[in-house]
């Protein structure tokens, strides 16, 4: 199949379904903020420096941005695809308790600087968070279908993301040697 098809020259594009919406639709914004994060933990991956189990934990959420991007353009509930599961979440809480034992305990704001994998992880972890803007919007929508499949294990899944990143830009920090940047609410 050809990767330029016209198809979406009228400005349109496909749910998983076949359903055609305009580009501007929530869902659409959703998965491609989605995407957008994938890419950038792409960037962060990309680097020499990265410790290689900090790697294999974005490959990791690499690949189950996918099921999220999956999830969000398939809105009909009895399509058979992967979706965003309780398991994935718990996986990122674990996660996320595993890492921030090692880290120290937080008093105070965070900078995000550090070293480049680092900075990236936070700009990552912002663009995480419009996406769960996203999904949150689309969940309020009034006039979303009542027949769609739920998207709130996306939203949760999102949330728990984020920290996760936040977490991973201070281990990355750590590790290298830099101490953190804090900001205590004096300029």
């Amino acid at each position: 199949m050809p990767i330029s098809t016209g198809s979406g020259d009228d400005g349109s594009s496909s749910l998983f379904g076949g359903q055609r919406v305009p580009k501007n639709h929530p869902r659409l914004d959703a998965y491609g903020t989605v995407d957008e994060a994938q890419s950038a933990i792409g960037m962060v991956r990309a680097s020499d420096g990265l410790p290689e189990h900090i790697d294999t934990l974005l490959d990791r959420i690499q690949k189950e941005l996918f099921v999220v991007g999956a999830d969000l353009a398939t809105p009909d509930p009895e399509a058979t695809i992967p979706r965003v599961s309780s398991t994935m979440i718990k996986n990122i809480e674990a996660t996320c308790e595993d890492i921030e034992q090692k880290l120290p305990k937080l008093t105070t704001f965070v900078i995000p600087t550090g070293t480049y994998e680092s900075a990236t992880c936070f700009w990552v972890r912002t663009i995480v968070r419009r996406a769960e803007r996203c999904v949150a919007h689309l969940l309020s929508d009034e006039k979303r279908p009542t027949t769609e499949h739920d998207l709130s294990a996306v939203l949760i899944y999102l949330n728990r993301l984020g920290d996760l990143l936040f977490l991973i830009a201070r281990e990355i920090n750590s590790a290298a040697g830099i101490v953190e940047q804090t900001w205590d609410g004096k300029n």
